[in-house]
């Protein structure tokens, strides 16, 4: 199934006075006349999103269910291809020139498919590839998208403003399937992707109006794939997003079966038309927009790990449903509490992710989430549409709510952990390096050496805690990091660390060191003799280059 666009969580404009009594309200961020403008613009092509995905799945129906659920793949698959190098796009270069970029793109393909349907030349293999294309914008999209919404929207409001987004995409849900079902019954599938062509055109308006503050570039001259490398990095030594991507990986198998088999469903098991299809689509998105609303009171209820494991508990409860019911409106019934967990559990990992990423390798965090979650999608689609094919509709989503049962027993043992005490914003609180030459940035690899000094009875913890400023080393730039006692002053510790070059190491101390960073540093100088302080040296390798002006 195409994804939805992403949902756009706010836009700054002049803000309303603090004694305003709206301050306080979850409609609050509406008050401000861009974010308004822009929200209601979402809304319209959302609807339109969800109206191209009826027309899309419903023209492939009568082809096979692995036809059908190939769809899903064509519009998750790019994301696998693309987060990525579209994260480090978003991080390296202006936010709104990316989206603007991407919004043309997928207006331009959206009216070749319309034209296609018009002209009935639309064959099963073009749409797929149409839709690859318009996944290939979306993943474009994507990461700029989710890490603007910071930047742009005011801190005492971002809990609202992300409600509201989530009201967005869901109120679309709601309403865009059941629409799209009645154009395609009545007037064909051409017309859902010309409504779908022109609802870009109200985002792309906003964002040409719309004049970003300039921001500064990342330090240094970081090149496109050392910043790939950098962002693969960060989330390999982010211990607790590993484990968001982790438990996204376990719910989206199983999560995926319902939207590549519910037109199956909907056709072969309700013996519903396109308009009945769109009807129980919108179902799951009338129970997402409630959803919405009694997130706030279900996590405070059950915690995030409570949401999640709840949250796999009704979606496996809605597979059984799916598979056994075959009654129209008991399925829509049961759609309704689905679309609630559908939106607690992916809302929940989202903000794991957001709120452990600083700003400097947000997008591309971001980015790794985005193609754990579509990448799963896109590989699980086309699973389900064999097996569906080889063991029968109702035995397979027998078998995805099994899955998804085994996702919920293992938040217990895989569970997210706690935010208390991550704090990602920047913490520029390194000393200026104590240099008598002034190197380029391209000189290197540099090696940093930390001496510290640490009485007997406090080493072995100091150990200990060093190992969470290792991760910091790693993930801020340190190729190679390693502590070491010295063998005739075992009260002497020595910290290395390998950065590959100068400006990778101005990054770390002007960019990438967060409030977290610094508080690992010091919980580890806590416990260092009494009136002693680290020694930090720098020395530069001279064997890949000629020496720096001035150094040995």
């Amino acid at each position: 199934m195409p994804a939805p666009h992403p949902v756009w969580t706010s836009m700054k404009s002049t803000p309303s006075s603090p004694a305003s009594a709206e301050t306080d309200s979850p409609w609050a961020p509406l008050a401000a006349r861009v974010f308004r403008a822009l929200w209601i613009a979402q809304l319209v092509s959302n609807i339109g999103s969800w109206m191209q995905t009826v027309g899309a799945q419903w023209l492939l129906v009568g082809h096979g269910a692995a036809l059908v659920t190939l769809v899903q793949t064509a519009a998750s698959l790019p994301v696998v291809l693309l987060a990525l190098p579209s994260g480090v796009l978003a991080d390296r270069f202006d936010r709104r020139s990316v989206l603007l970029t991407a919004q043309f793109a997928m207006i331009a393909v959206s009216g070749a498919l319309a034209v296609l349907a018009f002209t009935h030349a639309l064959s099963p293999t073009l749409l797929l590839v149409l839709t690859f294309l318009l996944g290939c914008g979306t993943a474009l999209m994507g990461p700029a998208w989710q890490a603007i919404q910071p930047e742009l929207v005011e801190r005492r409001r971002l809990g609202q403003a992300a409600a509201l987004g989530a009201v967005n995409m869901n109120l679309a849900r709601a309403v865009g399937p059941a629409l799209g079902g009645a154009v395609v019954a009545a007037a064909g599938a051409g017309w859902v992707f010309a409504f779908n062509a022109a609802s870009y055109l109200g985002i792309a308006a906003v964002l040409l109006v719309w004049r970003r503050p300039r921001t500064d570039a990342p330090a240094g001259s970081e090149g496109l794939l050392d910043a790939l490398h950098a962002g693969r990095r960060y989330v390999w030594n982010a211990p607790g997003i590993r484990r968001v991507l982790l438990r996204t990986l376990l719910f989206i198998p199983g999560g995926a079966a319902l939207w590549a088999l519910l037109p199956l469903t909907a056709s072969r098991s309700l013996g519903l038309g396109s308009g009945g299809y769109g009807l129980l689509l919108a179902a799951v998105g009338v129970g997402a927009v409630a959803g919405a609303f009694a997130l706030p009171r279900v996590r405070r209820v059950l915690g995030a790990n409570g949401t999640l494991a709840a949250g796999a508990v009704v979606f496996a409860g809605l597979l059984a449903v799916l598979a056994t019911v075959r009654t129209p409106w008991l399925v829509a019934a049961a759609l309704l509490p689905g679309g609630l967990a559908w939106i607690a559990v992916l809302s929940t990992l989202n903000a794991a992710v957001q709120t452990r990423l600083p700003g400097w390798v947000r997008a591309r965090g971001l980015a790794v989430y985005l193609l754990v979650f579509q990448g799963g999608q896109a590989l699980a689609a086309p699973l389900w549409g064999a097996v569906a094919g080889w063991l029968g509709l109702g035995d397979c989503l027998l078998i995805a709510a099994a899955v998804m049962l085994l996702s919920a027993a293992t938040v217990r043992r895989w569970p997210l952990r706690d935010t208390d005490g991550i704090n990602p914003s920047p913490s520029d609180h390194w000393p200026a390096p104590p240099l008598v030459f002034e190197p380029g940035e391209a000189d290197g690899p540099v090696l940093v050496s930390v001496v510290y000094r640490v009485p007997a009875d406090h080493r072995v913890e100091f150990t200990d805690r060093m190992h969470h400023v290792a991760r910091s080393r790693r993930r801020t730039g340190a190729l190679t990091w390693g502590l070491y006692q010295d063998g005739g002053e075992p009260e002497r510790f020595v910290e290395t660390y390998l950065i590959s070059s100068w400006a990778e190491h101005l990054a770390q101390h002007h960019v990438r060191l967060t409030a977290t960073d610094r508080h690992h540093e010091e919980r580890a100088r806590e416990l260092l003799t009494p009136g002693t302080v680290p020694e930090v040296t720098h020395a530069f390798d001279t064997a890949s280059g000629p020496a720096v002006p001035g150094r040995p």
